[in-house]
């Protein structure tokens, strides 16, 4: 990611408090320590995370990524750290605290079409599904019927 890229990211979901929202949920979360400074996709790691939801081994809000794995360890998975990466850059295009509401929306849509929370979730497949650790499942039918081939 250009340098750039992620100054401006960095910027915007400090201003619009997704980050600082981040951190207050890590905090909250359990996750007791935060590394990251210098990195080169400006990623704050909160690791450490004990709250039994979301269930992901990580997630990011602004630019943080809250993960139950240590730091070492998510930073071994570089598919997944460019995942959360992609996230960050969709709490600042949503300006913050918006992308919340449209994330949890389109969990909501996808969990009714397949039954997963992910899999037409727009957002996560933006930011890659495999490299989430995320399977995709198949449509079904809303209402009357079973699993249907096609979006």
């Amino acid at each position: 990611m250009a340098l750039d890229r992620v100054r401006a990211r960095r910027l915007a979901n400090t201003v619009n408090l997704s980050t600082p929202l981040g951190l207050a949920v890590a905090r909250l979360g359990g996750a007791g320590r935060v590394e990251g400074t210098g990195r080169p996709d400006g990623l704050l790691v909160a690791s450490g995370y004990r709250r039994r939801l979301p269930r992901a081994a990580a997630f990011t809000v602004g630019d943080v990524v809250v993960t139950r794995l240590s730091a070492e360890q998510l930073v071994a998975r570089p598919l997944l750290l460019q995942h959360e990466a992609r996230h960050a850059a969709q709490w600042a295009c949503w300006l913050g605290l918006p992308f919340l509401p449209a994330y949890l929306a389109a969990a909501g849509w996808s969990l009714l079409r397949t039954g997963d929370p992910a899999s037409r979730n727009a957002f996560e497949r933006r930011a890659g599904l495999a490299a989430g650790g995320y399977r995709e499942r198949p449509v079904h039918r809303i209402g009357r019927g079973g699993p249907r081939v096609g979006t």
